[in-house]
């Protein structure tokens, strides 16, 4: 055994398991690539500031959470902890937004590094598929955005989801409704650390899981009675689009996420068959954030989904993806000149794109065969020096057990053709 571990809160990927997060990110980015987004990519680690000016300086993902370093020149580097502000950053950097074509709509799939307590759902490193729309204001664009999110889901047999919807209001109503909940919360017994967070964020407080808050937060003041007419008039129109698509969704109004950058529009897909960690992804609009980080009005739209929360869903709800066969084909060379041959046709099996694969280190055929049956491909080429002789290989079907001899030549045709 060796003696290193993977680090404490991460995991190892690996076979077969992998093939199913794979899987998982092929369908939320399906969705996706078929409605005008394009993949981008950023590094693993931005400037610590890009995410204490948009994430939010009060938040526990940049006080308690974030992975800093400094590196031998000085700069000081985090660990990305979420995707949002990288991927702006990057669009504002490449002039994507003065191309012409707004919104800009991004994909992305990466992993992401948060220092929190390791439990089910909840790791140090974690992997994210994520969409923004940058740039324009527009409420079809964040019922776009949901609904591509619940066909993902719906496309891999998840159904026990829940999707959770609010609006934030904007720069206009939300710093009255602020003056309100600071003046209802200053009132309640809490923690100093809660007590600090009234005077910076005090939404984040609606947030607080603890039983005794939430306890106290139930005559709060209700944001919704402070929302001005052009925000209830945009969170009808989302609710309206989303209830005209057929996507189910439930109000509820202290939905507030972790992010400071969030206004209007905020939402969540829950899981219940994950316990307390049961959020599996959610976004929302973020108008302000271009202009936090420096950059010019750019109203935005996104969100982010758990590549490992969505995989113990699907686990939760028993659901088995049907995933396809890693060998369709695999070789059984009996001695050197069959390896050479057999090695030949596995080639062009594979140029013609069937998954192929091969019985290495002169194994013996009993051994060969076993490795063939715990591959799962649907026929074995088996071959030895009669065999050759003849111009012929064996070609079993490992579902029937069926077994003929074929003209050599013939092999990668007849395979093709069979499988398709």
């Amino acid at each position: 055994m060796s003696t290193f571990q993977a680090p404490k809160g991460t995991y190892d990927l690996t076979p077969p398991r992998s093939a199913t997060f794979l899987a998982v990110r092929e369908a939320i980015s399906a969705p996706l690539r078929d409605s005008g987004y394009g993949y981008i990519e950023t590094p693993g680690f931005e400037n610590v500031e890009l995410f204490a000016r948009g994430v939010g300086e009060s938040t526990d993902i940049v006080t308690k959470e974030m992975y800093t370093l400094t590196t031998k020149g000085g700069d000081q580097l985090a660990l990305r902890p979420e995707g949002t502000a990288s991927v702006l950053r990057a669009a504002l950097e490449a002039n994507l937004h003065k191309a012409g074509n707004l919104p800009v709509k991004l994909w992305y799939s990466g992993s992401y590094y948060r220092y929190e307590r390791p439990q089910a759902g909840r790791y140090r490193h974690f992997s994210q598929v994520g969409a923004e729309a940058i740039g324009t204001e527009d409420p079809a664009l964040d019922a776009e955005l949901i609904i591509l999110a619940d066909q993902a889901y719906r496309s891999l047999g998840l159904r026990r989801f829940r999707i959770l919807l609010n609006s934030l209001g904007d720069k206009e109503c939300r710093p009255v409704y602020r003056e309100a909940l600071q003046t209802f919360l200053r009132d309640l017994d809490l923690d100093e650390e809660t007590r600090r967070r009234i005077e910076i964020n005090p939404l984040r407080v609606l947030d607080d899981k603890r039983a005794d808050v939430q306890k106290q937060l139930t005559d709060a003041p209700k944001l919704r009675d402070y929302l001005c007419d052009a925000c209830k008039a945009y969170h009808e129109e989302v609710r309206a689009l989303l209830t005209a698509a057929g996507v189910a969704f439930e109000d509820d109004e202290k939905l507030v996420r972790g992010l400071d950058y969030y206004t209007r529009t905020t939402f969540e897909f829950v899981h219940d068959g994950l316990g307390s960690q049961s959020a599996v992804g959610g976004g929302g609009r973020y108008d302000g954030l271009s202009e936090m980080i420096g950059g010019p009005e750019l109203p935005s739209v996104g969100w982010a989904l758990g590549v490992d929360r969505t995989v113990l869903a699907l686990e939760a709800e028993s659901v088995e993806l049907d995933l396809p066969a890693t060998t369709s084909v695999y070789a059984v060379p009996l001695g050197e000149e069959a390896r050479r041959v057999l090695f030949g046709v596995v080639t062009e099996l594979r140029r013609a794109g069937i998954a192929a694969d091969f019985a290495f280190g002169g194994r013996g055929l009993k051994g060969a065969m076993k490795s063939a049956n715990r591959s799962g491909a649907r026929y074995t080429l088996v071959a030895g020096e009669r065999d050759l002789a003849e111009g012929v290989v064996q070609l079993k079907d490992m579902e029937s057990g069926e077994q003929s001899a074929v003209p050599l030549a013939e092999a990668a045709a007849k395979l093709a053709k069979r499988l398709g």
